[in-house]
Parts: C-alpha cells; structure tokens; sequence
C-alpha cells in the first residue's frame, strides 16, 4: 500500500461535540496554513499573488480562520478557462510533475485544473472509507466511466493501486454523449451506451477477478440491465462492492438499485464530487434512513456549505434546503467559496464525519433547465 503525504489526521474526541470542536481548530490551522502558502511570495501562486494586489485585505495577517474565507470573493468559474495554465502551479512547487485535469468542454473552451498529488490523497482518503467486507483489499477494479482528459480514470486506478489491485478501464467520451443528446440522436446514444457496456461485459467475462467497480448510475442501470438478460447479476459475476457517483443518484433510484440490482450481497457507496473538490463521502444508504444520502467534505482540505439562494453568505438552518458553496483548500490548489451548479439540503455532523454536510443533491433550480446532467 502506497500512503500518500498529506492526508489529514483523522479527527479525535470522546463525544460528538468534542469531535466537532476538534474538526473546527483543525479547519482553522488548515485554512492559515493554506492561505500562507498561496500567498506568500516564496511559495505562492501566480494567479493568487496577482489577485491580491486587488483584494481590500492583506490574506497574509487577515486570514486566520474558517470565518476569513469570507474576506474573499466568490470563486469564478471562468478564471479556469483558458491559460497559461501554469498559474496555477504554486511556486513552492513548480517543480514538480504536473498533470491537467478537465471538465466540461462541451462547447467552448473546458475548465482545467493542474494536479500533482491532491488527486492521490482525496482517492486515498476516500478508500479509507470502504468497508473491507465488500471492498477486500489486493481486489482488482472495473472502472466504467468517463476516460480522457478526466481526473476519474487515474484517480480510481491510483486507488485500486493503493488498494493492491490492478483497475480494468473502458474507453468512454462523454464530450460526444452529450453532443448525441443534444443533436436528438437517441439511436446513437444507445449504440454508444452498448459499445461501453460491451467493454464491460468483456471484461467481467475474462477472469480478471474484479471484486469491485466505480460507475455512475446510468451505466449501472446498463450493465444490470445487460446482465440480467444474460440470466446473471453483479452478485454472479463476483462483484461485492460498487462506488457510484453522479447526481441522478437520487434517494428513489438508490432504494430501486439495491432492491432490484444488488442485493443483500453488493454494497453500494454513493459519493458525490468533481475536479475542483474531491470526494464527499457517504453511508450506504438504508430503509430506516428512507434511503437518504448524506454527504460529507473531506475536511479540511474542502468544505461545502449550504447557503440561502438569494444571500450565499448565510447557511441554511439544518435540514433547510440551499445552494451548495464549495472551498477548496489544498497546498496545489485554493478555491475560496465557488458557487456549484447543485443544491441540497443542510445535514448535522455525524460520528464519522464531525462537520456539516449536504442531501438530497441535485441540480441547480435556476440553471437545472439548461444543464444536461447523467450523461454517462
């Protein structure tokens, strides 16, 4: 197993509200310490030491905690378009080997994102989540999802490897998926949707002995489909545990996977991210529960609010229903109070996760009609 620097201690205490003040100082010290580094003219990042001159604060002496992020404006999504990309590579790191990472792109020029280890950690720290009993170590991996200029192909193969296994990928582009649906060519879409689930079918018929798999649920709905009329199941084809992530993942299609797919057997571990934040982790979801998926940042190195649509600079009370504001705080990047394209609802911290989270994920409302979503 390859541990990778620079995941955070996990936090301690004897009650929930220890834990919870635990959390707290760590974000605190975490948020000084990121803030320091991206700003100081030794380390600091070329895009940040220029968007300083035109702050009204000094982020070197007025940043001292969770509540200064507030100091900075709302993250723009358009600064990621276009280069030079190499602004965003701290100088405390510019030698280092970089990876670009993208997402969108379906018109115009796609967001990009520089990685050097961050996609390591927040794949590594998300392993550490599964239950062994469906995830068992020195298991091989499918990943039937998006490939490309994606993040998702080498972090989840990077996590098989930190696991000890060896991941299987498919050939999937999902730019021209949604170039399919938008043109209306739904006999397309479905061939499409065969030929990566033909990649899949090849390779859980090879004797590779995957144990487990990453897919998102339109796919997952393919494959079941697919094996059933085969007379077999994830269950009969070895499969114990299933990572899935995408925002169609709703409480209803969870309750159906499982009781139609899965099964007793295959445990299913829902997680809701993307390029700029990581992973938020979540529980399987149960019957006692109604089958709601919380998720939880990986904090520190990010955090995701729920704010009131019309003033983000107020949370929502919990179980009150928002837009979702995201912070990213990671020694190769910093993204200060970025305004996602999903909303949900507030969840109190847990046991396992001593901080806020977000439910019932989903697009938007102000944008969901112009947004095409679960397109793989």
């Amino acid at each position: 197993m390859n541990d990778t620097p620079g995941k955070p201690t996990p936090v301690t205490g004897a009650t929930l509200d220890e834990k919870v003040k635990n959390a707290r100082a760590q974000l605190d010290a975490h948020v000084r310490e990121t803030v320091r580094w991206h700003f100081s003219p030794d380390t600091g990042t070329p895009f940040w030491l220029d968007k300083a001159k035109t702050l009204n604060f000094d982020p070197l002496t007025d940043v001292n905690g969770w509540d200064d992020i507030k100091k900075f404006p709302f993250f723009e999504d358009e600064w990621l378009r276009g280069g030079p990309v190499n602004r965003w590579i701290p100088k405390g790191m510019k030698d280092r080997a970089w990876y670009v990472f993208e997402t969108g792109g379906t018109t115009g020029i796609p967001k990009s994102r520089v990685v050097c280890d961050d996609f390591k950690i927040d794949y590594e720290m998300f392993s550490d989540t599964l239950p062994e009993k469906f995830f068992p170590r020195n298991s091989n991996w499918l990943m039937l999802g998006p490939s490309g200029p994606r993040r998702l192909r080498l972090a989840v193969e990077h996590m098989c490897q930190y696991r000890g296994g060896i991941s299987f990928c498919v050939d999937l582009d999902p730019r021209w998926v949604v170039k399919v649906i938008k043109k209306g060519w739904m006999e397309h879409l479905k061939a499409y949707q065969d030929h990566c689930i033909d990649q899949a079918m090849t390779i859980l018929s090879a004797n590779h002995d995957v144990r487990c798999m990453f897919t998102t649920p339109k796919l997952l709905d393919a494959l079941c489909k697919r094996l059933e009329q085969e007379g077999s199941s994830l269950e009969k084809k070895g499969i114990t545990g299933v990572f899935c992530g995408g925002t169609e993942m709703t409480s209803q299609w969870i309750r159906f996977a499982i009781e139609e797919y899965l099964g007793p057997k295959v445990y299913i571990a829902p997680t809701y991210g993307n390029t700029l934040m990581g992973l938020a982790a979540a529980e399987m979801p149960t019957a006692k529960e109604k089958y709601k998926i919380a998720y939880y940042a990986p904090q520190p190195r990010a955090v995701a609010e729920v704010v009131d649509f019309k003033d983000y600079n107020t949370l929502v009370a919990v179980g009150g229903t928002g837009r979702v504001l995201l912070t990213t705080l990671t020694k190769e990047f910093f993204v200060p109070r970025f305004a996602e394209r999903d909303e949900g609802e507030r969840e109190a911290p847990s046991e396992k996760y001593p901080w806020h989270g977000v439910s019932g994920v989903r697009p938007f409302h102000e944008t969901a009609a112009t947004t095409t979503v679960g397109v793989y």
